[in-house]
């Protein structure tokens, strides 16, 4: 899948032939799933060099090549009916920053130590949408937009592509009255436990979903600490990360 939308390489470039972008991606992949610095890469895996890998990731991260798959399994879960539109769930998770870099603060949970915050949306079935990197130190609530304004429109159906839900579901992090109203705005019905009052009934089992996409999000070992300095790598990983998820689900609801 990923394969047609990876930039062809310049057919006249100087120096010896690239390593194959397939075993780049393999490259890739187990140092998303294993957590392993680029340096420490086994060459006998035949992936090419730590170097090799980072700098294809780098090449198709620039070329939106993640996204864009990332939208495509999308289309293709909207296709098989996979995609529950009637709500969606935000939340925020912290991670530790080893290295620090852009989009990184002193974490309030974590005793100020640098770290990054991932803003999730998960549609109903804990499928995710869109990931936000910020710096740790930043409100829930500042973020409630960023990423219902982040999902990209949706293929697969007929009509008009769909990015929007009917309802977002959030804990009490994202009281806000102006977010509610840009969200009625957009057509979506905020549900959003109030500070100081009794949380909504039963709001606990139907956001469960997004907790659940973060533990399989942090199964990958790269994703778990934030290693890389620079933001649009860290984009990168997440991005591949959530095509994994993406494709598992498709697979799982495909008769064998």
């Amino acid at each position: 899948m990923i394969g047609p939308i990876l930039p062809p390489w310049p057919e006249r470039s100087p120096g010896p032939g690239p390593v194959p972008d397939r075993l780049c991606l393999q490259g890739i992949l187990f140092a998303l799933y294993t957590g392993i610095p680029w340096q420490q890469l086994p060459l006998e895996l035949g992936f090419g060099s730590g170097q090799t890998c980072w700098r294809r990731l780098e090449r198709w991260q620039g070329a939106g090549a993640f996204d864009r798959l990332h939208r495509i399994l999308l289309a293709e879960l909207n296709a098989a009916g996979e995609l529950d539109w009637s709500r969606a769930c935000v939340d925020a998770s912290h991670v530790r920053a080893k290295k620090g870099g852009s989009a990184t603060g002193p974490s309030p949970v974590d005793r100020r130590k640098t770290g990054s915050k991932h803003h999730l949306i998960s549609d109903g079935d804990g499928i995710p949408l869109k990931v936000i990197t910020t710096a740790a130190n930043v409100n829930d609530v500042t973020q409630t937009l960023a990423p219902v304004d982040g999902v990209p429109p949706v293929s697969g159906r007929v009509g008009h592509p769909r990015k929007r839900p009917d309802a977002l579901l959030g804990d009490k992090g994202y009281d806000s009255n102006p977010s509610r109203e840009e969200l009625r705005r957009r057509g979506i019905l905020p549900v959003i436990s109030r500070k100081g009052r009794p949380d909504i009934q039963g709001l606990g089992k139907l956001r469960y979903v997004v907790e659940q996409t973060f533990a399989l999000l942090h199964q990958f070992k790269r994703l778990a600490v934030r290693w890389e300095r620079r933001l649009d790598l860290r984009d990168a990983f997440v991005s591949l990360a959530c095509s994994l998820i993406c494709w598992r689900r498709l697979r799982k609801s495909q008769p064998a």
